[in-house]
């Protein structure tokens, strides 16, 4: 792409090394070709000058001609030229290159030595803080949490007739305050009890009916387990009844909110007695009674222990 840069490619600083002397060995040897060549030229000329042309013919050195001295004086020079590059730089050989290859391999491998080393250290540095972590987490608290919600009489009684014995305003407003925006599990006779389904809960109808029919909105199923695992979204899924309903989730429940209304009532259905021994009561609050309220109550919390 046009304004884009290519990569310059990174090369091993042995690498470079090797490639530059190469170079010049190839250099080298190219001088004393050329140095040989024109050795031999100028040697043939010098004695043809001398010789044939009579070029300095009667100069001589010691009795010799001239020119025995100057072919000896450049042929020290070639031997000089020899020697430096077949002797003096003999290192620069095969052996030089294989050595060079050996450290540059031996170099390559601490470098991944090092880096294998490195990994192996953080990866245990991981796992032990993985260990670490699992150990000294807290226990996860279950997402759901199961609540029973119901008004009882001090004789247990919660219902005549499938109706309400009693009406406390305050009680009312406590089970719409609490249950608001959250399951609501029940069985077939609390339900048909409504006039219509309460706003903004959602609704789970227990029956044993297979064909039952529901307003939109409103879920069926035929056993307690199959209620809560349709309402496992919801974080404090409510049982708000019947009797048997109460029964049955006594025994897997997380929380009661109970309004027990102090007074004892004629009813045919009850709610179950509450072990002490399984259940700790957490909050008391005593409600006297008033011109809205004809009965004393308490709103009452238990929770499992």
């Amino acid at each position: 792409m046009f304004g884009k840069k290519k990569p310059i490619p990174q090369i091993d600083k042995n690498q470079l090394e090797l490639i530059e002397n190469a170079q010049k060995r190839i250099k080298q040897k190219k001088r004393l070709y050329v140095h040989f060549v024109i050795f031999l030229i100028g040697a043939v000329f010098l004695i043809v000058a001398n010789t044939v042309l009579g070029i300095g013919k009667d100069f001589t050195l010691f009795g010799i001609n001239w020119f025995v001295f100057a072919i000896l004086i450049w042929l020290f020079f070639f031997l000089y030229h020899l020697f430096n590059v077949f002797v003096t730089h003999k290192f620069m050989g095969k052996a030089w290159e294989k050595e060079q290859l050996d450290k540059l391999v031996s170099k390559q491998q601490q470098r991944i030595d090092k880096l294998k080393a490195g990994f192996e250290k953080e990866e245990k540095l991981m796992a032990q803080s993985e260990v670490y972590s699992e150990s000294n987490a807290e226990p996860k608290k279950l997402q759901s949490e199961l609540t029973i919600i119901v008004a009882a009489a001090e004789n247990n009684a919660i219902g005549l007739g499938n109706k309400l014995i009693w009406h406390l305003s305050d009680d009312l407003k406590r089970f719409k305050s609490l249950t608001n925006g959250h399951h609501i599990i029940m069985g077939r006779k609390t339900f048909e009890s409504f006039p219509k389904p309460l706003p903004n809960r959602t609704h789970v109808v227990i029956t044993r009916q297979k064909d039952y029919e529901a307003p939109e909105g409103v879920i069926i199923v035929h056993n307690l387990e199959d209620a809560i695992d349709a309402s496992k979204s919801d974080s404090q899924p409510f049982i708000i009844g019947g009797g048997q309903i109460y029964k049955q989730a006594m025994t897997i429940a997380d929380k009661i909110e109970l309004t027990r209304v102090h007074h004892d009532f004629d009813a045919d259905t009850f709610f179950p007695e509450i072990d002490a021994s399984v259940w700790k009561e957490t909050a008391n609050v005593f409600h006297k009674k008033d011109d809205n309220h004809d009965y004393e109550f308490s709103f009452l919390t238990y929770e499992r222990k």
